[in-house]
């Protein structure tokens, strides 16, 4: 590649470093952060740069595949107006729970009662429930981790989720459940 190809935010490959991400460009050098930490690379070294991400090429306009795509969903989106509302694609909460309360008492007597609407503890356990699905793939796509690590992980993991299967009784539907 050539100092004139890189910007700030563009995944690159180098054949000794491997996967990085340009931060820093001036007239000569280039800082891209790799695994290893952050290296500054010469005009010669950047010739040694491939991009690790597709790019586009459409009538003048050089960006990254992923960022014209994404425009382009956005915009079509937007035209049509199939704009959807978060809560339809979301796990509902089961109609019998709608407008209940979870009351916690507390052992001391003098200590205030807590009382939490299902709705907002409904929703703290979905989002727990789609931050452990994000750190399963992670874990599964990490390529620092052997096999035998990941499945230490996936352990807690899977472990998790079991203890979570109490709440299943919130949701509308089966399929969403844990």
């Amino acid at each position: 590649m050539k100092m004139v190809d890189l910007r700030p935010g563009l995944q690159v490959l180098h054949p000794a470093l491997g996967l990085g991400d340009v931060k820093v460009l001036t007239e000569k050098t280039a800082e891209v952060l790799f695994n290893e930490g952050r290296k500054t690379l010469t005009e010669e070294q950047v010739a040694e740069l491939k991009p690790a991400e597709p790019r586009a090429h459409v009538e003048g306009l050089d960006k990254p595949l992923r960022d014209f795509i994404a425009e382009v969903v956005d915009s079509t989106v937007e035209r049509l107006n199939l704009k959807v509302e978060d809560d339809a694609l979301s796990p509902q909460l089961a109609p019998r729970w709608h407008g209940g309360k979870m009351v916690l008492h507390p052992n001391d007597a003098a200590l205030a009662t807590k009382e939490l609407e299902l709705e907002v503890f409904f929703r703290k356990i979905v989002l727990v429930r789609d931050n452990l699905r994000v750190l399963e793939q992670k874990i599964n796509s990490h390529p620092k981790l052997n096999d035998a690590e990941r499945m230490e992980l996936q352990h807690y993991i899977t472990k998790s989720y079991g203890s979570l299967t109490t709440f299943n009784l919130l949701f509308r539907e089966k399929e969403q459940t844990f």
